[in-house]
């Protein structure tokens, strides 16, 4: 589908370098076709004036011993030509009308005039012809030279289009692609192979412009990814070194003695302590540790449990019948950050519609900010002022466990009022656990 599209682009590179080829086959054509009939014009009509002038000479000849005079009266000769015999004495002129055309030769001599003409009627057809051949090999050559260049041109498209490609899957958050081999960075210094992503063959592109960029871009999701790990691994070992003076943190807190104070020191111990736990749960997300565990699930009655133990105020319209098979913790943890988020970042009511296939948390504040839209969830972004405080993490970790459990989790904004709205659609998975998808 992809070379289809590619193939039907007007604007696309074959396109140009095809045009660019038929243009070119076509001037050099019609320069060489010119140039060729002119040659065989002059050469004809060279040729056409001396035959003419022969055959005057030698009926003078034939005169002079005896014979029948060509003699010629001024009605029968082109008026160009008396006009040349007049002022130079004799001439000669190529006439080419029905019922053939002719070279005439004419001469004045002792008062009387002399003419002959030369029939040319075969030498026309062979100009004729030696056009038409020029014309008709010029098109059979223009047939082959651009097919043969689309042909030609297809091996460095395809090559393009998997740069393209690459960028695409390296944009869309797959650090895995690249362009040279197709497998994964590890595996980037070993030629040929098949693509596991794409099920392509796998090329090693040589040392031409496409193969610098290619190069360019592997290099680039190489760099890329070696910096996004090193941010995942300088997370998670933050959070883990925090986690145990954290600890103390909140036993200490516990046995502070009652007051205002004191309440200010647990509330801000609890509020360090989830991030935390957010942290290293999100590092866990990234280093791909999570591991679903598949069972039915009814999806309305888990949805009104994760309402309740955050104990924020929700609206929940669900299918009763509705059931999945799914990870229940995993999926409590998506509706519970939703819910979180809506009340935090947005304003009530909170609305939850639950069905087999969806789940949507929609709230009536500003909605989601447009980079949110664009780029999806960001950790410690909370996108604008107006969407309230925090740290940005809870829409991350949501994304995050959808993507555990084969799910995908989509924001948009409604458009009547322009209130966030979050909608979770769950995978149909088969009844066998172990074989479901998102593992």
């Amino acid at each position: 589908m992809t070379f289809v599209r590619a193939l039907l682009n007007p604007r696309s590179l074959r396109w140009k370098i095809l045009l660019l080829t038929g243009l070119a086959c076509a001037a050099m054509a019609l320069t060489v076709g010119v140039l060729v009939h002119e040659s065989t014009l002059n050469r004809s009509m060279h040729e056409g004036a001396g035959k003419a002038a022969t055959a005057l000479d030698q009926a003078m000849r034939d005169v002079r011993d005896g014979g029948e005079p060509p003699v010629a009266t001024p009605e029968e000769l082109p008026d160009d030509l008396l006009r040349q015999v007049e002022r130079e004495g004799d001439g000669t002129l190529y006439v080419n009308r029905p019922p053939a055309p002719v070279y005439w030769a004419a001469r004045q001599e002792g008062g009387r005039l002399y003419a002959v003409r030369v029939d040319m009627t075969a030498d026309l057809l062979t100009r004729q012809a030696l056009d038409r051949h020029m014309w008709k090999y010029s098109l059979l050559t223009l047939g082959i030279v651009v097919p043969v260049t689309a042909l030609a041109t297809e091996l460095p498209a395809r090559r393009l289009r998997r740069v393209a490609r690459t960028a695409r899957r390296i944009t869309a958050g797959d650090l895995d692609a690249r362009t040279a081999t197709g497998g994964r960075a590890g595996d980037a210094t070993r030629p040929g192979g098949r693509d596991t992503h794409t099920g392509e063959d796998r090329h090693t592109y040589g040392g031409d412009e496409i193969g610098e960029i290619a190069a360019v871009v592997d290099s680039m999701a190489d760099s890329l990814q070696r910096r996004i790990a090193g941010e995942q691994r300088f997370t998670a070992d933050v959070a883990h070194e925090l986690r145990t003076p954290l600890m103390g943190l909140v036993t200490s807190a516990g046995l502070l003695p009652e007051g205002e104070a004191t309440d200010m020191v647990r509330d801000r111990v609890g509020v360090l302590r989830d991030l935390v736990e957010d942290l290293l749960e999100i590092s866990r997300l990234d280093a791909g540790a999570e591991e679903p565990q598949w069972r039915p699930v009814p999806v309305a009655e888990l949805v009104r449990e994760s309402v309740a133990r955050t104990g924020l105020d929700a609206r929940v319209t669900a299918d009763e019948s509705a059931e999945v098979r799914t990870d229940p913790r995993r999926l409590d943890r998506i509706v519970a950050n939703l819910v979180v988020n809506a009340h935090r970042h947005g304003a009530g009511p909170v609305e939850i519609t639950v069905s087999a296939g969806a789940i949507t948390v929609r709230d009536h504040g500003p909605g989601f900010p447009a980079d949110l839209l664009a780029d999806g969830p960001q950790r410690f972004r909370t996108g604008a002022e107006e969407r309230g405080r925090g740290h940005g993490l809870g829409l991350t970790i949501a994304s995050g466990q959808a993507r555990v459990i084969g799910a995908v989790l989509a924001f948009a904004n409604h458009p009547e009022d322009g209130g966030a709205v979050a909608t979770l659609r769950l995978p149909e998975l088969p009844d066998e656990g172990p074989s479901a998808p998102g593992r």
